[in-house]
């Protein structure tokens, strides 16, 4: 699809805002360097963003000779934005500030069978009028809500395709949460949100090439292509979930068989766990949490069972990533989200050697392979951003993947 001149220039406003957001104050001078646009450009663009309330005037620079450089940064307290992570066990959802700091949070469990659209709808919208409450803030200081489904979306049409975990398929998510909720909406995946958490704030920053391997009750990876979130033609690039790892393997609930996320993701773990010990007081059979949280107990005080479920994940895992490693030659491979952040250190070292034993010499002494660094919910910052992005929008446009609803009093 052709970008046009309105799209360019949202863009260029996202990339000036997150450059000011990631090394605030800043000159004019200084973002036209770190953006590759004029600096006739750049005045134009932080003109808007004051204009907008979302920059500030903060002085001067010391200059050793010539005109002092005039410094701006972000206005944190000139709107809010928030991020929903809905995953197949949970509702999270964060406030931010303009800076994106964390404001306020609230979580909401989502029990086995509790599935259903309007059932997660009103999850969210709880968790969402919570974290309003918390804040104090005035509803017409929110931005916008950006909203992290799993599966494959359509971003401008508000809907979740497909969320095998689910078995939905077409669901108008967007229509039926701006039925409770008074903030212009966004739409996207975990995949999308963890890549763009990582380039703003965590270890993809600064990265040209990424991969962020989002371990959670699913799998999939999100990228980041010459120092872009990249999507592919229909927006479900990052499937690696569901590519194959063993012909013929375990059932997948895509319709698959032998599915990378039938092996390393949450249920997939447990699955490890009850082949290796059926009877073993780790498994909580109904519970992927407390399983996941058992394992990385077992492993911190040496518990056999423990460290040969989490070597045997990490050799499905490594082989995965190898390659990814092979395939798209990346800087960095992240692994982000809940069961990657429960299992820590010890998932990390055998994923590495695994890696090893898989990847091609070459492209594997270019990548560094770590953790994810971001101490809150990567899914809710990145979903955040989308907001941020469809905030940047000039007036008039409607922002892909957004539903603007009528302003009302409350949630």
């Amino acid at each position: 699809m052709k970008r046009t001149s309105r799209d360019i220039r949202t863009a260029n406003r996202y990339e000036v805002l997150r450059q000011i957001i990631a090394a605030s104050p800043t000159s004019r001078q200084e973002l036209a360097a770190a953006t590759g646009l004029s600096l006739a450009t750049v005045a134009t663009l932080v003109g808007e963003l004051l204009d907008l309330g979302m920059l500030t005037e903060v002085g001067f620079e010391d200059s050793a000779g010539g005109r002092p450089r005039g410094l701006v940064a972000v206005n944190a307290s000139g709107g809010a934005l928030i991020g929903v992570d809905i995953a197949e066990t949970y509702v999270r959802v964060e406030l931010f500030d303009l800076a994106l700091n964390v404001l306020a949070r609230a979580t909401e469990d989502m029990r086995p069978g509790e599935s259903r659209p309007e059932q997660v709808v009103g999850h969210v919208a709880a968790a969402v009028g919570s974290v309003v409450a918390q804040a104090g803030v005035e509803g017409a200081r929110v931005l916008g809500v950006g909203v992290s489904v799993p599966g494959q979306v359509d971003r401008d049409t508000g809907i979740s395709e497909y969320a095998p975990n689910w078995d939905w398929h077409d669901v108008p998510l967007l229509d039926l949460l701006a039925e409770h909720i008074a903030y212009p909406l966004h739409l996207d995946n975990p995949l999308r949100a963890c890549a763009v958490a990582e380039l703003w704030f965590g270890a993809a920053r600064g990265r040209g090439d990424a991969v962020v391997v989002n371990l959670g009750t699913g799998v999939g990876a999100g990228l980041a292509l010459g120092g872009g979130l990249h999507r592919g033609v229909s927006n479900s690039a990052g499937e690696w979930g569901h590519t194959t790892l063993v012909l013929d393997g375990r059932p997948c609930h895509c319709g698959n068989h032998g599915c990378v996320e039938t092996y390393v993701g949450a249920p997939g773990i447990m699955r490890n766990l009850r082949e290796s010990s059926p009877q073993s007081p780790l498994l909580h059979p109904e519970d992927q949490t407390a399983t996941i949280d058992a394992l990385s107990r077992g492993v911190a005080v040496g518990d056999p069972v423990a460290l040969q479920v989490v070597r045997d994940t990490a050799r499905y895992l490594g082989a995965s990533i190898a390659d990814l490693i092979n395939l798209l030659n990346p800087e960095v491979v992240v692994l982000s989200s809940w069961v990657a952040a429960t299992l820590g250190e010890p998932l990390l070292r055998e994923v590495r050697e695994a890696v090893a034993r898989h990847a091609l010499r070459r492209p594997l002494a270019a990548t560094e392979i770590v953790l994810s660094p971001i101490p809150t919910d990567p899914v809710c910052l990145g979903a955040a951003t989308f907001a941020l992005e469809g905030a940047l929008n000039p007036v008039g446009q409607k922002p892909a993947g957004g539903r603007t609803v009528p302003r009302r009093t409350a949630l």
